[in-house]
């Protein structure tokens, strides 16, 4: 989900060292508390998204939380767990936590206790998403082992970070992970005992299912029903299949991007795009073509100036990529925690040159923060590029939009010519946490902890629509219908089609 590590940090070299095989070992207090500790101190001096979506007093608070949690937690998975609570609650779609490899491989060996079948969220409920099982597809799933659906999904949201409160974001991981994270929050089960109702009769029933190993219900998502229309959101692009545009009619293209990787500005990949974009855009003016529909209902984002070059062909205004942007450091702060195999006592040696290449890019302090100044390429004045569409544009948006992918998607809808059809993105409108990741390992548990270092508001207008602490918000909410998904239509593509009828037709 990364936007772009514009400064990667090489001395940063991943460790493996590990004490424990498996999640579910014991693990002491002390040892828990120490690490948190380290978390904190890290968080609260290295990561400038701290309060970017809460308070002082609702950070102390989770905290807090935290203390009493540890209290009362006796095994790695209790401490896993509460470490994934307090980076989901930051609200950056860039933190992560991540287990050691040998107790993920321990995960993947398992060869029971998983819930059998992915779900998925369609027109406001969590159905069976599979169509071989002993549950019909498409049934709507009430509880499990007596607990609510909306209860277990809420409390493994926590395993998939979005930008401030969004959710809408979260459910791509459990469309794809949801047995997984069942088992990391609720531990491993032998049985599975479902309420659930029938589409077709709005029967309740419930039925008690055998677990499966991990590598069962990974077979299973990979063969779920809605794989031919969403695996879109979890595949890696192929270069051919990154961007694309086609006429409708005379009057109508799309401009599909699913992604932002494709180079930086030396990159053949990125001047290969660039000349694409003039080409299109020449073309589309050359045409007269009134409505451009711009997809990127899969963009989770890439590397700059990708999405910078190509907003300058949907604007007629100047604009920057950042208002702002600031780091909460001066040197890297924590060094012996970092992700690296090289010894402590030589970092220092080592992190000079990153640390003046900071200091170089976040030259201005004011208080605590250091910012980037009117030299920084990230505040360069761009200008519409002179082929720039000033027709009307249809925006589609979806929950996989992230990090350049919404920073794209929000300026383009600031724009008082787009519209923007879709779902709530899992970026957010006015700003976010990226550009260049940090990463730790906390010396007791070994669990890994990363973080995007640069707090960003981006050059967006305020509008009435959009909320500070969530995804972009559409102006047109429309989502894949039931009837739509069991004959794999795209909902969203038809209505903007049938509305730009319509428009054309007043």
């Amino acid at each position: 989900m990364n936007k772009v590590t514009y400064l990667f940090l090489f001395f940063l070299i991943p460790v493996n060292l590990v004490f424990s095989q498996s999640i579910n070992d014991p693990f002491s207090q002390k040892k828990m508390t120490k690490d948190f500790e380290i978390f904190k101190n890290i968080r609260l001096e290295a990561n400038s998204g701290l309060y970017k979506y809460r308070t002082k007093a609702q950070i102390d608070s989770i905290y807090n939380w935290a203390e009493i949690a540890i209290k009362k937690s006796t095994t790695y998975r209790d401490f896993f767990n509460i470490i994934c609570q307090l980076t989901d609650f930051e609200g950056s779609l860039h933190n992560d936590t991540y287990l050691p490899k040998k107790i993920s491989q321990s995960l993947r060996n398992e060869e029971s206790g998983y819930f059998p079948y992915p779900i998925k969220w369609i027109a406001n409920k969590w159905i069976i998403n599979y169509d071989k099982g002993e549950i019909p597809l498409g049934s709507e799933i009430l509880s499990i082992n007596d607990e609510k659906i909306e209860t277990i999904v809420k409390n493994i949201y926590k395993y998939y970070t979005t930008d401030g409160v969004n959710t809408t974001g979260k459910r791509i991981g459990i469309t794809k992970n949801f047995s997984k994270y069942f088992r990391l929050h609720y531990g491993s089960c032998k049985q599975f005992t479902i309420t659930y109702k029938t589409k077709e009769t709005n029967e309740i029933k419930k039925t008690t299912l055998t677990s499966i190993s991990n590598s069962a219900y990974s077979k299973n998502v990979a063969h779920r029903y809605s794989q031919p229309f969403d695996q879109v959101n979890y595949k890696h692009w192929q270069e051919n299949e990154i961007y694309n545009y086609k006429s409708i009619d005379t009057e109508t293209g799309i401009l599909t991007i699913n992604s932002f990787s494709i180079g930086n500005e030396n990159d053949p990949k990125h001047l290969k795009y660039v000349s694409f974009l003039d080409s299109v855009f020449t073309s589309i003016n050359a045409k007269n073509i009134k409505n451009v529909i711009v997809d990127i209902r899969y963009n989770g984002g890439g590397t700059d100036p990708n999405d910078i070059v190509t907003y300058s062909y949907l604007t007629n205004r100047n604009f920057s990529e950042n208002k702002q942007a600031w780091i909460s450091f001066h040197k890297i702060p924590y060094l012996k925690y970092i992700d690296s195999n090289i010894p402590a006592f030589l970092r220092p040696l080592g992190v000079g040159k990153y640390n003046r290449e900071f200091q170089k890019d976040f030259p201005k302090k004011e208080k605590e923060h250091f910012y980037q100044d009117s030299t920084s390429n990230d505040h360069k004045v761009w200008v519409p590029n002179k082929n720039a569409f000033n027709g009307s544009v249809y925006l589609l948006i979806s929950p996989r939009v992230a990090s350049a992918g919404s920073l794209f998607a929000a300026m383009v809808a600031g724009n008082q010519n787009t519209i923007v059809i879709g779902e709530e993105t899992m970026g957010s409108y006015y700003g976010h946490n990226g550009h260049t990741k940090l990463e730790y390992v906390l010396p007791n548990s070994k669990l890994g902890i990363s973080f995007s270092v640069v707090n960003l508001e981006q050059d967006v207008p305020k509008k009435e629509n959009q909320v500070y602490n969530r995804g972009i918000i559409p102006d047109y909410k429309v989502s894949q219908t039931y009837e739509d998904y069991l004959k794999q239509k795209d909902t969203q593509m038809d209505f903007v089609l049938d509305l730009i009828k319509k428009n054309r037709a007043q």
